[in-house]
């Protein structure tokens, strides 16, 4: 057989000076700790330092729908670790007010445990994934690593997990997202590229599923995220009404266009709707443009998501094919800025949606496959425009009960979260630096969990603050929506 030795010099040439890339970035992680030590990863704010938490949550108010701004307090007020699922703002002002490192990754900005769930890839397999991206944005690794190991001593504190057991936990998970980091420093770019936690392998292997009763928890949630389809999305947000089919009114949750006082003309705002979503087309892939582009909307209503994107202009849209039962739900979701915006600057993306999209893109292993995003007129409010981001309402997707979690399933819940955050920052940052930077040893593990410790004392603070605005009536809320 020929070899050409011309290539053969070329491959050998590229292949060492990818090593050498390797062990040069490498090297500047390790030598990136004099600048940040690893235990200073330990250190919060002091509370007299801090911005009042209440007046950052009426700051971002101020841009949302006002009727629905107390069910938001109110879904806040449920438990500590309900508040610091609404509270990333207060977490983002006080991230930028401690020490950080440079070494930069495409954040999720919001990577608490129950941002983390279930989906279906295009090739029809359920992955465990990343969620929630409305506050995505390039910045220092370590924020979306101390928003999930918090938000994992808080869930541990809901559950009544004892004091030595949450530091266990969490420990353990900083530990995985560590290790996952390193270990993917020493792979290739497409294996990290195309790397997933797979559900039916993992049940398929019990990896990681010590016991029979966590078997039988992650096989039952993985049949109701698979039950969670177009078809259950349908039968629980339309009905029929005079023949034709409809989204049900269920006030103040979801409101059809026709029962909104602010909508004079229904028909109007459904062919503004159509109008729009043509141009939505252009930022999927051809032959998704080809499948979209067989349907019309037929409906649309308000519907309110989430605990902190209660308040934000979100929609639904019944969309209708060649037929009456070829049909789906797309949701249509404002995109604001990022919290994180208000410490690391502006994106660089003309729209909120595109930068929610792209940074999606970039960190799923599996994405809706019409996850696009378009600038629209507004219909709610005195805005000129809005900025969304679309999707399938629901398409597999499903998420795990953390609040029935036993010490043991949380544990395992809190690595796998680990691993897929690690394996997201793996892709978007500079893999070889941030592992040369975590290093070996477990300093980095214990800074983090004796940051989650002292860092959930001061939200549990901001949730009593947010209690007394509501008693004194600073603010109102609305509790059970």
């Amino acid at each position: 057989m020929r070899i050409d030795n011309e290539w053969l010099s070329v491959a050998m040439t590229a292949s060492e000076t990818q090593a050498d890339q390797r062990t040069e970035r490498t090297a500047y992680g390790k030598s990136y700790r004099r600048e940040v030590p690893l235990e200073s990863h330990a250190a919060v704010p002091a509370p007299a330092e801090r911005a009042d938490p209440v007046d950052l949550l009426e700051q971002q108010a101020t841009e949302r729908v006002p009727s629905l701004v107390p069910i938001r307090y109110g879904r806040m007020l449920v438990s500590p670790f309900t508040f610091y699922r609404g509270a990333a703002l207060i977490m983002a002002t006080d991230l930028g007010a401690v020490r950080r490192t440079e070494l930069t990754a495409q954040l999720c900005g919001d990577a608490h445990v129950s941002n983390f769930g279930l989906f279906a890839s295009t090739e029809r397999r359920l992955v465990f994934d990343l969620n929630d991206f409305d506050e995505t944005l390039p910045g220092p690794f370590e924020w979306d690593v101390k928003r999930l190991a918090a938000s994992v001593e808080l869930a541990g504190r809901d559950n009544g997990v004892s004091d030595k057991r949450r530091a266990e936990i969490v420990r353990a998970c900083v530990k995985n997202y560590r290790e996952t980091m390193r270990a993917f420093a020493k792979d290739s770019t497409l294996n990290v590229w195309y790397a997933r936690l797979d559900v039916d392998e993992i049940l398929a292997s019990g990896d990681g599923l010590k016991t029979k009763r966590a078997r039988r928890t992650a096989t039952e949630q993985a049949n109701k995220a698979r039950g969670r389809d177009r078809t259950q999305a349908l039968r629980k947000f339309t009905t029929e009404q005079d023949g034709e089919v409809r989204i049900v009114h269920d006030p103040p949750l979801v409101v059809p266009i026709s029962e909104l006082p602010e909508v004079a003309d229904p028909q109007a705002v459904l062919e503004q709707i159509n109008s729009q979503l043509k141009s939505y087309l252009a930022t999927l892939t051809p032959e998704r443009r080809q499948v979209l582009g067989q349907f019309h909307a037929i409906d649309a209503a308000h519907k309110v998501v989430g605990v902190g994107s209660v308040g934000t202009r979100a929609w639904i849209v019944l969309m209708e094919g060649a037929a009456r039962d070829d049909a789906f739900l797309l949701q249509v979701k404002q995109a604001q800025s990022s919290v994180l915006e208000t410490v690391l600057g502006p994106a660089t993306q003309d729209e909120h949606g595109e930068r929610v999209v792209l940074g999606q893109r970039l960190m799923q292993v599996a994405g809706d496959p019409f996850l696009g995003w378009k600038r629209m007129p507004a219909i709610l409010g005195n805005e000129t425009s809005v900025d969304y981001y679309l999707r399938q309402l629901r398409d597999w997707k499903g998420s795990l009960p953390i609040d029935e979690m036993t010490p043991t399933g949380l544990g395992i819940y809190a690595k796998a979260c680990a691993w897929t955050l690690a394996r997201a920052h793996a892709r978007t940052g500079d893999r070889f630096a941030i592992a040369g930077y975590l290093g070996k040893s477990e300093a980095f593990d214990h800074a983090i969990t004796d940051f989650a410790t002292a860092y959930a004392d001061l939200n549990d603070s901001d949730y009593h603050a947010l209690e007394e605005a509501v008693s004194s009536g600073r603010v109102r809320a609305q509790t059970g929506v």
